[in-house]
């Protein structure tokens, strides 16, 4: 049963971290470069479909590190489950007054707030694709033997 979490606890946490590390690197400057209005008018579609698969990978990914720990694994599958699980409570509590903002639909996308909105989206999101990046290196070093 352990192999299959640590299976299971990596495969999640690298395609949480490949989505957020590409969010990041890519589709959210890309959608910054086309302007505020283009850029919110992509990112409510976008963000709508992208917010349950990343919760649930996430979710996935801790529930199962932190399960192979519990089997008498090492520290670090506890260590690299809260960090990728820590990234659900940083949404909720970080990241979501933001995304409210930026998904209101009253929201005038022309207002000044708009280029400040979207630069604090691109810098919180990239918190949760070095967060996901570091459990992700970290399952792979324990599957390595490291």
């Amino acid at each position: 049963m352990s192999p299959l979490m640590e299976l299971l606890a990596t495969l999640a946490t690298g395609l949480f971290t490949g989505a957020a590390v590409y969010v990041s690197l890519v589709e959210h400057p890309a959608r910054v470069s086309c302007g505020p209005v283009v850029a919110i008018t992509e990112f409510r579609p976008s963000y709508k479909r992208a917010a349950v698969l990343q919760a649930i990978l996430a979710l996935v990914g801790a529930v199962a590190a932190v399960a192979r720990w519990g089997m008498g694994g090492p520290p670090a599958w506890l260590i690299g489950g809260l960090l990728l699980g820590g990234v659900i409570p940083f949404t909720l509590l970080v990241i979501l007054p933001t995304n409210k903002r930026l998904l209101d639909v009253s929201f005038d996308p022309n207002s000044p707030e708009s280029v400040a909105l979207l630069g604090r989206w691109g810098w919180l999101h990239a918190v949760r694709s070095v967060a996901s990046l570091l459990a992700f290196l970290t399952f792979l070093s324990l599957l390595a033997g490291g």
